[in-house]
């Protein structure tokens, strides 16, 4: 006999969608029965909802995996979202591929797209331990053991992203391929969105100009995680257990990620680590350059880190107008659009540096 339940003493609402998500998780783990125990809100998800989930599992089939206990992962869509945010089939797929790519990355386990269940889509993977916070891992050396060492194996698990072409085996066909170049398609879309806004930002059209202007020529494709950095990747007190979210990742300029994970606005206040505040670059480019067989260019990370800015100033932007817009009325989303001219000041900064090397 199949038997589903949510936690004894659970009704309603709340009690029907356990119970709705237990008799899921039989069917695709091959249970004869499971218990969902409890499901617990995850902190540091700004676009999509992660809940951690308490299974109790029966009957298992002797090739699983799974355990008789296990907590899970299961991450769905905030009320509101990014628009060029994956929906969570498109990113349940990138997972899996970086998973055979053999990208350190928890484990998917189920797609769920029948809405009856929770409303949304949905998938579940294996929860890995480890702290993913950047402010906490780039202040407590107990995390992330070695940071030389931590940011040389992070320079390897991009350059096994980057392994990823469109020619590969299983590429996703989702993914559009860049219309002109990477560097110009982020720019026409950046200068869009701005477009479409009643304000105006004068330091940001100036950043898009000098990107249209200094723009790198199109060169090798390869898969782009697009939010390679500290606050996505977990660690414990040994180091490096997973790279997390992978709604943003398209075909791109490698370039572009290494400009990302090194951006002065993801290092958490430790400006001086250049590594997403962990580490100088040197480990973390010898362990790129050393998978990856590419040779990292300077000048073309530094073109890369101004985009970054750029970008991150226009999500700054799209994320306050989820809060502003009332579709998702939050406090943090809010307060993220007041970081615009910390964003601005450094963008001046890094085209002067970059004219000063021109001159």
């Amino acid at each position: 006999m199949v038997v589903a339940s949510g936690a004894v003493g659970n009704g309603g609402a709340d009690g029907g969608r356990r119970e709705r998500l237990a008799r899921l998780i039989i069917s695709a783990s091959g249970a004869t029965t499971a218990r969902v125990l409890n499901m617990t809100p995850l902190r540091g998800g700004a676009i999509q909802e992660n809940w951690a989930v308490d299974v109790e599992l029966s009957g298992l089939p002797s090739y699983s995996s799974l355990g008789s206990r296990e907590t899970l992962v299961l991450r769905t869509d905030a009320p509101s979202r990014v628009a060029v945010s994956h929906g969570r089939a498109e990113e349940f797929r990138l997972l899996r591929l970086a998973r055979d790519a053999g990208v350190t990355v928890p484990e998917p386990l189920w797609l769920c797209t029948d809405k009856a269940i929770l409303g949304r889509d949905f998938y579940m993977m294996r929860r890995v331990p480890g702290v993913a916070a950047g402010h906490r891992i780039v202040r407590e050396p107990g995390l992330g053991g070695s940071r030389d060492r931590l940011a040389e194996r992070l320079g390897r698990e991009l350059a096994r992203i980057h392994s990823i072409t469109p020619e590969s085996a299983n590429a996703p066909k989702f993914l559009a391929l860049p219309r002109l170049s990477p560097a110009f398609d982020h720019v026409a879309r950046y200068r869009r969105y701005l477009d479409e806004q009643d304000a105006s930002y004068p330091v940001l059209e100036w950043g898009l100009r000098w990107l249209e202007l200094n723009a790198p020529p199109a060169g090798e494709i390869v898969l782009v995680h697009q939010d390679f950095r500290t606050g996505n990747y977990l660690v414990d007190e040994t180091g490096l257990t997973a790279i997390l979210d992978w709604e943003f990742c398209a075909w791109g300029d490698p370039m572009a990620d290494i400009g990302w994970f090194c951006a002065k606005c993801w290092r958490f206040g430790a400006i001086d680590k250049e590594a997403g505040g962990i580490a100088p670059r040197a480990p973390f480019y010898r362990g790129y350059e050393a998978a990856s067989g590419r040779r990292i260019d300077p000048v073309a990370v530094h073109y890369w880190e101004v985009m970054a800015h750029v970008r991150w100033a226009v999500i700054a932007l799209q994320q306050a107008e989820r809060h502003i817009a009332g579709g998702e009325p939050s406090l943090e989303l809010a307060l993220t659009g007041r970081i615009l001219p910390e964003l601005e000041l450094e963008i001046l900064d890094l085209i002067e540096k970059a004219q000063g090397w021109a001159a």
